[in-house]
C-alpha cells in the first residue's frame, strides 16, 4: 500500500528497510487517501498489476526476505500466496493491515483467504489483540474473554512459524508485545508507554523485523531487534502534520554525538 505521509505501507517500509541496511523493493497493493489524522479512503490495484510487479522483480534479483502488508480483496491474497509458493525457503512476515480505515474491518472473506493460503506460508505473522480477536472469529464465535494464548496457537496450528502479538493487556503504563510457537509463549517484553498518538508504529515494527530476518538473525532475535529500534523511533517520533506523531526511522542520523565538533581557538 502507498500512503502519501510516509508513515505507513510502503514508504514507511522502505525507510525502516535502509536504516537497517537493507534495500527494499516493493509491490503495490493499494493507494490511500490519507494523512497524519487517519486514512480517508483506499482503492486498491489490479491483481494482475500486484501478481506482473512482483514476478518482473523476482525474475531480476535474488530476495532475502517477504514483507507483506496490506490486502484489499481476496484475488490479491490469492495472487500474493501464488507467487510466496514459489519461493517456500525465503522467510515471510505477514503485517495483514485488517483495519485500515476507521470503522472498517477486512471482510471476513479477506480474512478467510489469509488464513487459509498465506498463513500457512507464514514465518512470522504480526497482529494486534483486535485483529487477532477478529482472526479468531473465522472459526470460534466471537467471546469477551481473553483468549490471547489459545487463539495464537490455534493460527500457529494452521501453519505459521511464529505469531507476535502487540499490545497485549498488561500496565497500564507500559505496551506489552507477545510472541508465540508451537511451543506456546517464547518471549514476552514490556516497554514504557510513550506519549503519542502515533502512526506508523506496527509498520516500524514488521518492516524492520523483516530487515532483520534478511540480514540473518533467528526471530526472536529480530523481533527483540526490531522492539528497540521501534521504540527509539517512537521516542523520537515527529509531529510533521496536524494529527498523529509519524516515528522517525532515521534518528540515528540526527543524534547529537554526530554533530560536527566545534573548532578550537587558541
Amino acid at each position: 500500500m502507498a500512503d502519501p505521509v510516509g508513515a505507513t505501507g510502503i514508504q514507511a517500509d522502505l525507510a525502516s528497510f535502509a536504516a537497517m541496511g537493507c534495500h527494499g523493493l516493493s509491490v503495490i497493493t493499494a493507494l490511500s487517501i490519507s494523512d497524519t489524522t487517519g486514512t480517508e479512503d483506499l482503492q486498491s490495484v489490479d491483481p494482475d498489476w500486484v501478481a506482473d510487479q512482483a514476478r518482473v522483480l523476482l525474475e531480476d534479483m535474488p530476495i532475502a526476505a517477504f514483507k507483506i502488508g496490506y490486502m484489499g480483496n481476496v484475488e490479491i491474497v490469492s495472487v500474493i500466496a501464488e507467487i510466496v509458493s514459489d519461493y517456500p525457503d525465503i522467510p515471510l512476515i505477514l503485517d495483514p493491515f485488517t483495519t485500515m480505515l476507521p470503522d472498517q474491518d477486512a471482510s471476513e472473506e479477506v480474512l478467510m483467504a489469509m488464513r487459509e493460503l498465506l498463513i500457512p506460508q507464514t514465518t512470522l505473522l504480526q497482529v494486534s489483540v483486535d485483529e487477532l480477536s477478529r482472526l479468531a472469529e473465522t472459526w470460534r464465535e466471537p467471546s469477551a474473554d481473553t483468549l490471547i494464548e489459545t487463539d495464537a496457537l490455534q493460527l500457529i496450528e494452521f501453519g505459521c512459524e511464529y505469531l507476535f502479538v502487540t499490545s497485549a493487556p498488561g500496565e497500564a503504563h507500559a505496551v506489552t508485545n507477545l510472541l508465540f510457537s508451537e511451543d506456546g509463549l517464547v518471549r514476552s517484553a514490556s516497554w514504557p508507554r510513550l506519549p503519542g498518538p502515533f502512526v506508523g508504529a506496527g509498520n516500524t515494527l514488521s518492516a524492520t523485523m523483516a530487515a532483520m530476518l534478511a540480514n540473518g538473525l533467528d526471530v526472536p532475535e529480530a523481533v527483540s531487534e526490531a522492539e528497540e529500534f521501534t521504540n527509539a523511533a517512537l521516542t523520537h517520533a515527529q509531529r510533521l502534520g496536524m494529527g498523529k506523531l509519524v516515528p522517525d526511522r532515521f534518528f540515528w542520523a540526527r543524534e547529537a554525538d554526530m554533530d560536527p565538533p566545534t573548532p578550537e581557538i587558541n
